[in-house]
């Protein structure tokens, strides 16, 4: 691949020794820790090809887009509508914020104890190693946490075309209005970026085809109750963090294969992991590619993951949006009633995503939860408390767990959860 995208590269800005570098820890990593897993479904060949050309043909594809006057969209976070932007035929892609690189150069301009989750944006943005970045034609940051807010005042001078939205921080009357606002002006915006104004069959064919996404990756979850587990946690985190840059017909064609198949296979009682291994609910924080290293330690170790509450996995493709709906307005409403449910650690007071846990636990069959918080992360950091709370007190086993995307707690969490799963076995 490398050989082959050079130039593209090269035309794109990037720097092409720490671009190689990346690409080689990106490479191995993948084979490490994916291509080493036993019994895997079929389908998931076609993932490994995505990954295998993460930075490459889907790159590639952008740019051809883009000679044909289509606009691509950068994002991180599901409180960016995709619905929108699909409307202006544009292509929403997720950026890259999975990873310790350029952490130097972040710090530089950023509070050493600031999350990783920010540090890697600046970083992959600074040193020029995310072709998504430099291939977008704008940028959208949310103002989801004060973290991000702020940051997004010194990132706006490391990208070309950065659109800040606000995100209200409670369920309330007011809050709705201000989701609302906030999209109503980012619909202009991208009307103004396009050149074409949006009609009742574009927004309602964006949201048909988001709406096809879900509901491709809820077969995907369904199937995960099933004992033994039909798709390792590992495969079914990969497909969630996919869903954020493939295109999305393809996408939810190859996810609805792999659904396919899963029935097959619990049809067959043919799972990655035997009957009875224990059964692990992930909640917390999102992770992006190529944030594998707490679902690797945990199901090297013989857990399952059965499903994650996170934006990355449950929260973000948990709601559909109603497509019915007679003018512009009507859709913009139910687009905003969609993702005003979105449960975030933002929102206080927030019972309804710790209920959701609650239910996750059940629908699928889990042991035990592990809360997963990025180090510096405040908003689930000081939730994980209450949650954890409300766990121990119905008896459900639970695991507190705050990390970052260095290798060096490895093996202090690798210790952490072999206990953890002693006890779910107990």
């Amino acid at each position: 691949m490398s050989e082959e995208y050079r130039q593209m590269w090269t035309d794109l800005g990037l720097d092409l020794e720490a671009h190689d570098a990346l690409l080689e820890a990106l490479g191995k990593g993948y084979q490490d820790i994916y291509l080493s897993q036993e019994n895997r479904p079929q389908g998931m060949q076609y993932f490994d090809f995505v990954m295998s050309e993460v930075h490459g043909l889907r790159v590639k594809e952008l740019i051809d887009a883009q000679k044909q006057g289509r606009k691509v969209i950068g994002s991180f976070c599901v409180f960016v509508p995709e619905e929108l932007i699909l409307a202006i035929d544009g292509i929403s892609v997720g950026l890259c914020t999975g990873a310790e690189f350029g952490f130097a150069e972040a710090e530089k301009v950023l509070p050493r104890n600031t999350c990783a989750l920010i540090k890697s944006a600046f970083g992959f943005g600074m040193t020029k190693v995310c072709p998504y970045m430099e291939a977008s034609d704008m940028i959208v940051g949310e103002n989801t946490c004060d973290g991000k807010k702020k940051s997004y005042e010194v990132f706006k001078d490391v990208v070309k075309d950065l659109y800040v939205m606000d995100i209200p921080q409670m369920k309330s009357d007011s809050g709705k209005e201000l989701l609302r606002s906030e999209y109503l002006k980012f619909k202009e915006k991208l009307e103004q970026l396009s050149g074409r104004r949006i009609t009742v069959d574009d927004l309602r064919k964006g949201i048909e085809t988001v709406n096809a996404k879900r509901r491709a990756v809820h077969r995907i979850s369904e199937l995960r109750n099933a004992d033994p587990v039909p798709i390792s946690g590992m495969d079914a985190l990969l497909i969630n963090q996919v869903y954020f840059y493939d295109d999305p017909q393809r996408f939810t064609e190859s996810v609805n294969k792999i659904a396919d198949e899963l029935e097959e296979r619990i049809k067959e009682k043919k799972g990655v992991s035997a009957e009875k291994t224990p059964r692990i609910l992930i909640s917390g924080c999102p992770m992006a590619v190529p944030n594998w290293k707490l679902p690797w330690i945990i199901e090297t170790n013989n857990a399952a993951i059965v499903g994650e509450e996170s934006c990355v996995g449950e929260r973000g493709t948990r709601f559909l949006t109603d497509s019915e709906g007679s003018t512009v307005d009507d859709l913009m409403d139910n687009i905003v009633d969609r993702y005003f449910n979105i449960d975030c650690a933002i929102f206080t007071p927030n019972q309804s995503r710790t209920e959701h846990i609650l239910e996750m636990y059940d629908k699928y069959r889990a042991d035990g939860v592990i809360h997963y918080s990025l180090q510096f992360c405040q908003p689930y950091q000081i939730e994980s408390g209450p949650v954890e709370s409300t766990l121990e007190d119905k008896g459900i086993p639970v695991m507190r767990i705050e990390t970052d995307y260095s290798q060096e707690d490895a093996g202090q969490l690798r210790t952490r959860v072999e206990a953890f799963v002693e006890r779910l076995k107990g």
